[in-house]
């Protein structure tokens, strides 16, 4: 026994030792930074199954398969896009400050892979707000086209211009998770793209505003939880590291923000309609999320309070403005939660910030850098955003037909339905929109279709 013990002691003496480096503090704070930059990008990105729910259930079933596959397909085609072209746009070398012009396919910034993952994902939540305006009659070709125009061009150029160190970085202009960048964007291609389209069959009929309800609100409740849930990450991750004094802040002033657009709009729309509208109410969390996101990190907890108490009031008046004054037919109300809120938010950014806001004593200046910033993306995505839908037309109209529309866009898209025990596509006021000899046509043409579609294939 001793001859073995001496043995394996010697043994073990001649084997070579290896010294153990201990990680460096640096690339401790490196990969901590990063875990929670990844987080956060997981988050932006179940943001998208709140807003599929949030859409799917302020409309109509017949159409949820349908808004089920576009924002699907937004999600992945905005991250082959953004990869290809959008992400050199936005973040490669600068020409003039107005656009970027390297880093396309990542091309010289490979160790930047984890900030295109998070960045990636905000640029396909600017896209899927078109998704919800559009709901309903929009082509999911044409849809798809516009995205690849959105995410590819129109929107990382506003980020360049902001977040990639453009112009109006340099003029001091303040969004520092996207109010403006994403949300704005979002909604002014989408209210481009509605008033292409029209508005829905029978929404608007001899002068009077007919409400298409949504098929199911418990769903799009959750969905508002999902997004404000996701929101945490939207904000939270915007900081782009594990800041212990920020993130808790940033993550406070998102919480209180969201929560002062629910008791404004539920208040709000008690006083004005002596009632709390439930979806009015749903939407005052979003108005108070995109009202907060451009200045999360710069207003103090009172701060962001005031600034969702207002953005819910605001909301319930701009729902009300494009529905019942300029007839803008929006089924989610996408366009007031992100484009009025996101103007709100960043303007409130001059007036509430603690570095320099109107509140305390800066002066007006930040707050007309603010305007000046809303005004130049407003102007650059409107008109891009026309010439790209002129171009989608080229390839034929962007809306589905009158009878298509009709039957819903699960059939006439997809072949099939979102529910299996749907009710039909004639018992949704359908006689109110549609007269007896069109239906007796449509029924024909249905039933063309599906005699197609069973009829089996010749093998030749």
């Amino acid at each position: 026994m001793k001859k073995k013990i001496i043995s394996l002691s010697t043994g073990l003496m001649v084997i070579p030792t290896f010294a153990y480096a201990s990680p460096s503090v640096e690339s401790v704070v490196s990969s901590v930074d990063m875990v929670w930059m990844m987080i956060a990008a997981f988050l932006v990105f179940f943001m998208h199954a709140g807003f599929a729910m949030v859409e799917t259930g302020f409309t109509r079933s017949k159409n949820a398969l349908n808004i089920l596959m576009k924002n699907l397909m937004t999600m992945s085609i905005a991250s082959v896009l953004y990869f290809l072209a959008g992400y050199g746009f936005m973040f490669g070398e600068s020409l003039g400050g107005f656009i970027g012009s390297n880093g396309f396919l990542l091309n010289g910034h490979s160790d930047q892979i984890g900030f295109f993952v998070f960045q990636a994902v905000f640029a396909a939540t600017c896209a899927t707000i078109i998704s919800g305006a559009v709901a309903e009659r929009m082509k999911l070709g044409s849809y798809l086209m516009l995205t690849v125009f959105m995410t590819g061009l129109i929107y990382p150029i506003v980020g360049h211009w902001i977040w990639g160190g453009g112009w109006l970085a340099e003029l001091g202009f303040i969004d520092f998770a996207g109010s403006t960048v994403v949300h704005l964007t979002g909604a002014l291609g989408a209210i481009i793209t509605v008033l292409f389209l029209g508005p829905r069959l029978g929404k608007y009929t001899n002068g009077r505003v007919n409400v298409i309800p949504g098929h199911n609100i418990p769903l799009g409740a959750l969905g508002v939880f999902i997004l404000w849930f996701g929101w945490f990450g939207f904000n939270g991750g915007s900081t782009l590291a594990a800041d212990p004094a920020l993130i808790p802040a940033v993550i406070a002033t998102t919480l209180l923000s969201a929560s002062g657009g629910v008791i404004a709009s539920a208040a709000y729309s008690y006083i004005k309609f002596q009632q709390i509208d439930a979806s009015l109410t749903l939407n005052g969390a979003l108005a108070g999320l995109v009202g907060i996101t451009a200045g999360t990190a710069n207003v103090s907890p009172i701060g962001a309070t005031i600034i969702g108490l207002i953005a819910g009031i605001i909301l319930v008046e701009a729902v009300q403005l494009f529905d019942r004054v300029l007839k803008i037919d929006d089924p989610v109300g996408a366009i007031a939660v992100h484009g009025v809120c996101g103007i709100w938010g960043t303007l409130a950014v001059g007036i509430f910030s603690v570095e320099g806001g109107l509140l305390y004593g800066g002066g007006a200046a930040l707050l007309g850098v603010q305007a000046i910033g809303i005004a130049a993306v407003i102007a650059w995505t409107m008109a891009a955003t026309s010439v790209a839908l002129v171009i989608v037309t080229r390839f034929g109209s962007i809306r589905v037909s009158r009878e298509e529309e009709v039957a819903g866009l699960d059939f006439s898209e997809h072949g099939s339905s979102a529910y299996e025990s749907s009710r039909g596509i004639f018992n949704e006021n359908y006689s109110q929109n549609v007269g007896a000899d069109f239906g007796v046509g449509l029924i024909k043409r249905l039933d063309d279709l599906k005699s197609r579609k069973r009829k089996p294939r010749q093998i030749h």
